[in-house]
């Protein structure tokens, strides 16, 4: 069947248009569509109708390369996995397109140079301005220091003149130097002036260009992330569908010819009724473990919204005067500076970004694995840049469970342990062969103007291949304006991250924020050494945005510091990215600046303890917005909490034949948790004993304690 003609590509000023007929695949051989030629970008439609809505594909001519085929085929690449194999229907109009595209890659390669050396030259001469304008301050600094000083001795010499003859002469001279010390003055004020206006006009518009690059590169991550999503959701719709046996269509045509070999066939997706053939092209009804003769559960969509926070105002130094020096724990405060989430969700957001320990497990070196667990330990900190609210005190015995086994490998349980002092045992264990632990209890102080929180215990994490043992310890998060102003969070302090097998040691410092230090702001800088104390890797980055780590080559002693210890300069290969922070979701600010991880905790999930932090009606009211009745229900949660301890003590005091007031503490025991001595570390915690995911595989959860 003979190929309709297409008709004579048309230009329309710096714009070409036409028809070309566009190679697909084998099945369907070349297509005939619309492309439009314009600014450097080449765009195809399946028709002209299609321009104002749907967009099949572009490629932008300044990176791709255009190749001759025959006397009608040629072929546009931008050497990824775009790939354009075209056919005009006839060597003119081929020679038509040719031209026009040549035409157009060789201006968008013109304005791509052009673009960059602008940019640079107006860098290099802002930069050649301010350097002059330094000059002029540095040159009337000196003539400032030397009118000074001439000024200085004509006053002093004045100061020895016996009043005569010589005393006009003198005053003269004084009130000479004493304009030009105003005038040279003067122009140092001036020079400065115009050196700041200078530097902050551009300052302006850097910071805006910044912004603005950082809103789209935002933009573009989250575009890609989407995609990735509709991708992953295609491979699962169609992961049982059944292929198009070879013997049913051209036998001489192999796996590969039923896909696209011959380039992008973006277009065709939503015709396309072929798909990539098995390894075994045998009929999938035949096999009884095929896809269609199993039912695979879908993975769960987890919820990606939870209602606003509602606008109340409430009178902070009302609550907080009375509480100065008091620890947090103690200090009755309404659901009304909370967060609808428990301090066991808030440990279990540790695993946010759960796949640095993912490719931990997977390190050869020892040193290198090091670096993906200190980076790991840096971003447990990246989802409280904005988290100002307080999140609920649990209740003894309160627990929370992370199942995420079957989207991440991995599942974790919390428990509250102790309440007096409150304390915290957390246990996430992964197919990828690494477990967590950690038991954590926090000492908190009010001073007025802003709240420490010092998080005691240690966090251990071991790696089931390599044997590797690793713990550290938290540093002190800071809220800063309690009082007055806006709220915000500040990291400080010093980590070591110790490998107990091997000796190895990685040394975190989380620069305090200063306005008057010129350091990036939430700076984390560490060391990764060897048990000689030898340095191997350098770490860089911020607690609230990315960590990169170099490989050090060599390192000698440099200048006195600061505090006058002689700092050690490093000498490293080109760093390279170990964590970013992911961005947060849409509308964020109104969500209480939850992540996605973070939006997903409080989601009711069948089968869980009735000890869950999810069951939990004082924190489910308040997410629902009903924050009256949630400060009810909170009240009444503390007070039952309050009687079944009193009722402990004194069960405790019976058992021991003690007066009312010879006991301490109560007889309470944790439900999944029991405390031991860690062998390697030689520290006492709570560890896992076991018990929970089979309980929960039977639905039998007789043992827990009434606690809501």
């Amino acid at each position: 069947m003979s190929e309709p003609k297409a008709p004579t590509p048309t230009p329309a000023g710096d714009t070409y248009k036409g028809w070309l007929f566009k190679w697909t695949n084998y099945i369907k051989g070349y297509q005939r569509r619309w492309f439009v030629l314009s600014n450097g970008l080449l765009s195809y439609y399946r028709t002209q109708a299609e321009m104002g809505h749907t967009c099949r594909g572009t490629i932008n001519l300044a990176t791709a390369n255009i190749a001759v085929e025959d006397s009608c085929n040629f072929v546009i690449s931008n050497g990824g996995a775009q790939t354009y194999h075209l056919k005009a229907s006839s060597e003119v109009e081929r020679q038509r397109w040719i031209t026009a595209l040549e035409l157009a890659k060789a201006k968008a390669v013109r304005n791509q140079a052009e673009s960059g050396e602008g940019g640079k030259n107006e860098v290099q001469s802002t930069l050649r301005t301010l350097g002059s304008k330094v000059e002029d301050l540095s040159t009337c600094n000196d003539l400032i220091a030397k009118h000074g000083s001439a000024l200085q001795r004509s006053l002093s010499e004045l100061e020895g003149v016996r009043l005569g003859g010589d005393t006009d002469g003198k005053i003269r001279q004084v009130t000479e130097r004493a304009t030009l010390f105003r005038i040279t003055s003067n122009a140092m004020i001036n020079a400065c002036r115009d050196f700041l206006a200078l530097a902050q006009a551009h300052s302006k518009r850097w910071q805006k260009a910044l912004h603005s690059e950082r809103d789209q590169r935002i933009r573009l991550e989250e575009t890609l992330e989407q995609l990735a999503k509709q991708h992953n959701h295609l491979e699962r719709a169609f992961r049982g569908a059944t292929v198009l046996p070879l013997s049913q269509s051209n036998p001489a045509l192999n796996s590969k010819s039923l896909g696209s070999a011959k380039g992008d066939a973006s277009d065709e997706d939503d015709e396309n009724e072929f798909f990539d053939a098995m390894e075994d092209p045998q009929s999938l009804g035949s096999n009884p473990e095929s896809p269609q003769s199993l039912e695979v559960e879908p993975v769960r969509k987890r919820r990606t919204k939870i209602p606003d926070k509602p606008n109340y105002s409430l009178n902070l130094w009302s609550i907080m005067k009375n509480c100065i020096g008091k620890e947090l724990s103690k200090i009755p405060m309404p659901v009304n500076f909370n967060e609808p989430i428990s301090m066991l969700q808030r440990l279990s957001e540790d695993l946010e970004y759960y796949e640095l320990l993912d490719k931990a497990a997977k390190c050869q070196s020892s040193l290198e694995q090091l670096c993906y667990v200190a980076a790991f330990t840096v971003s447990s900190y990246s989802t409280t840049v904005h988290r100002t609210g307080k999140p609920f005190n649990p209740l003894l015995g309160e627990t929370y469970e992370l199942d995420r086994l079957r989207e991440s490998g991995y599942r974790s349980l919390c428990e509250q342990v102790s309440h007096h002092p409150p304390a915290a045992a957390h246990h996430a264990i992964s197919e990828r062969g690494w477990t967590l632990r950690q038991e954590i209890s926090l000492a908190s102080k009010f001073r007025g103007k802003y709240l420490s929180i010092m998080p005691l215990g240690s966090i251990q994490c071991v790696f089931e291949k390599s044997n590797n043992h690793y713990s550290w310890k938290k540093v002190t998060t800071t809220v800063h304006n309690i009082i007055v102003g806006k709220l915000w969070i500040d990291q400080s302090g010093e980590i070591d991250v110790v490998n107990h097998r091997t000796g190895d040691c990685c040394h975190l410092k989380f620069a305090p924020y200063s306005y008057f230090s010129r350091d990036v702001a939430r700076k984390v800088t560490g060391v990764v050494t060897d048990k000689e104390g030898k340095a191997h890797y350098v770490l860089s980055g911020t607690w609230d945005e990315k960590m990169e780590f170099s490989r050090v080559m060599q390192s000698n002693k440099g200048e006195n510091g600061t505090e006058g210890k002689q700092k050690t300069v490093y000498q490293t290969l080109k760093a390279k990215e170990l964590w970013k922070k992911n961005p947060l979701p849409e509308g964020a600010e109104t969500m209480y600046y939850f992540s996605s991880l973070a939006l997903t905790l409080n989601e009711s999930e069948e089968g869980v303890a009735p000890t869950d932090s999810r069951r939990r009606p004082d924190q489910q009211l308040m997410e629902a917005g009903r924050w009256d009745e949630a400060n009810a229900e909170k009240q009444r949660l503390e007070e039952k909490q309050r009687s079944v301890r009193r009722e402990r003590e004194r069960e405790a005091q019976r058992a021991a034949n003690l007066p009312e007031e010879g006991a301490e503490g109560d007889n309470y025991e944790a439900m999944w948790f029991e405390r031991t001595e860690d062998v390697i570390t030689g520290e006492s915690m709570h560890v896992y004993k076991g018990g929970y995911w089979e309980a929960k595989d039977h639905g039998n959860w007789d043992m827990c304690p009434d606690i809501y």
